[in-house]
């Protein structure tokens, strides 16, 4: 393909709207196959109006309308948020329910990777020593012990893999028996879970806390490995000084050391995978080549009867209708609508409405608003039905396609996915990002071949090659799925290469004391 000939994507053939390919854009007076002029440049990503439009008239996309037209748009002009409106949010009530319910089709049967299986079922694709806290005020002890645990202990066990901090910034100062508490309370408790360390998590309280141990883990549910105490109290009378609590973190990490490492990878089938797909630093390329692919290769995951989760309410709000229309019952059409009303109540009470997640970042790559974003967000998702729902900080308790109700903070929403029990993460983005994980393999797909190139250690799949005709959405969606086994087996990612790890971030709608 000759690359220097302008290119742009029409999504579906009633769009009045097309995005250009070319690395740089375009400028003005290109003309493009079929003979429209472009008026004035136009930047990668952007949209060029297909016909002329009036004031008001919708600007469509996807087959969607994105906005109105705020004055006269002439054909071949460039269509940014400056001339547009962004539509009202699409009401809850009288949604279509279970009308594109489709089967997810023939099971895909014989693929496997090698992971760590859990006495409780479920599956690691890592084997990592984990250390929870009740309360910031030891984050501090915690990552001065782990220093310790790296260069002293962990040599010793070569099949642990890492011990990894779950730090927070919850579990005193807060009102802790608020509405809405519950939620930070939950996603602490099922972090602790993830299938990753093996049933076998240490936990250090300072021992003032609003959130003791016996809240955090009620009814006698801490878990505990290789019959040793789990819980380090800081504040116990028989630490005489620092170093003594130090002492007491690693005669504890030694004890779960030893557990671990008599873990084994063993051949287990691709249905005991839980991946969580997620975008950011989305541009509009996302909804063309990344995003496609990620939604090809969740089909393709549940198939094989694994477990998809995809979320972030504002980025799937504008597309409510389309996500009732394939859920499986009634009842997962309600509780879609459940979580994207106590979504929209929280706006309210913050003042802000979901126009405000579209970033600078965002509108830079082409996406002009929440509605535009929304459309090439909700294609992680793939084409088969949605059989559950989650709400925020819920552990899964069954397979298939799941929606997992979280805010669309990259941070958040991986550290809740996290919470729910993933294995694997897939993580989209067009204008770059290092976003990484400590507990979980985060795999990177950009969506353009320009990022994969210049950003070639840091992404690991390039779907841009969808947009340049190199190669078909199947083609990637494929590429990606392979690639999803590889690293369940313990291929690194870029991200864990360098170790760039974010930090965990709680979701805490209960206010602060």
């Amino acid at each position: 393909m000759n690359h220097d000939l302008p290119r742009t994507i029409r999504m579906q053939p009633g769009d009045n709207v097309a995005i250009v390919v070319n690395d740089g854009g375009l400028p003005a007076g290109t003309v493009l196959p079929g003979g429209l002029v472009l008026l004035e440049g136009v930047p990668q990503g952007h949209k060029v109006a297909l016909s002329d439009l009036a004031d008001g008239e919708p600007v469509i996309r996807y087959g969607v309308t994105i906005g109105y037209a705020s004055g006269a748009i002439a054909r071949g002009s460039w269509v940014s948020e400056r001339v547009l409106r962004m539509p009202a949010a699409r009401s809850l009530d009288d949604l279509p329910v279970g009308t594109h319910a489709i089967a997810a089709g023939p099971l895909l049967d014989g693929y496997t990777f090698e992971g760590y299986r859990n006495k409780d079922g479920s599956v690691g694709t890592r084997n990592l020593l984990a250390i929870t806290s009740t309360v910031q005020c030891v984050s501090g002890v915690i990552e001065y012990a782990v220093r310790r645990i790296r260069d002293e202990l962990l040599p010793r066990y070569p099949n642990v893999e890492d011990v990894v901090s779950l730090e927070h910034v919850y579990g005193c100062g807060v009102a802790i028996d608020a509405p809405g508490a519950d939620i930070p309370i939950r996603t602490i408790r099922n972090l602790s879970k993830n299938p990753n360390f093996g049933d076998n998590v240490m936990v250090v309280s300072l021992g003032c806390e609003k959130l003791p141990p016996a809240r955090l883990f009620p009814a006698g549910s801490i878990p505990i490995g290789n019959g040793a105490p789990s819980v380090v109290t800081l504040q116990d009378r028989q630490h005489v000084g620092f170093m003594s609590m130090i002492d007491a973190l690693m005669v504890t990490a030694e004890q779960h050391l030893a557990e671990l490492n008599a873990r084994r990878r063993e051949t287990c089938p691709a249905s005991d995978l839980v991946v969580g797909v997620q975008c950011g630093g989305s541009d509009a390329f996302s909804g063309v080549t990344a995003n496609p692919a990620v939604g090809y290769a969740t089909d393709l995951l549940v198939r094989a009867g694994g477990t998809v989760m995809f979320s972030e309410v504002t980025e799937v709000r504008d597309g409510i209708d389309q996500l009732t229309a394939r859920a499986a019952t009634p009842e997962v059409a309600a509780a879609m609508v459940r979580e994207m009303q106590w979504y929209d109540d929280y706006l309210v009470r913050g003042s802000v409405d979901r126009s405000a997640n579209t970033t600078p970042g965002n509108k830079k790559g082409g996406l002009s608003n929440i509605v535009e974003k929304a459309m090439g967000s909700i294609v992680k998702s793939g084409s088969t039905a949605i059989t559950g729902v989650l709400s925020p900080g819920d552990k899964l308790t069954q397979k298939g396609l799941i929606y997992a109700a979280t805010p669309a903070s990259d941070f958040i929403c991986g550290t809740l996915q996290m919470a729910a029990g993933m294995n694997v993460h897939i993580f989209t983005t067009g204008r770059g990002t290092p976003y990484g994980l400590a507990a979980v393999p985060v795999i990177k797909v950009a969506t353009r071949t320009e990022l994969a190139r210049r950003w070639h250690d840091l992404m690991d799949l390039d779907a841009g090659t969808i947009a340049s005709g190199e190669a078909s959405i199947e083609d990637v969606g494929w590429q990606l799925f392979r690639l999803i086994l590889d690293v369940a087996s313990g291929r690194k990612t870029w991200a864990e290469h360098w170790k760039l790890h974010n930090s965990l971030a709680l979701f805490n709608p209960a206010p602060v004391t």
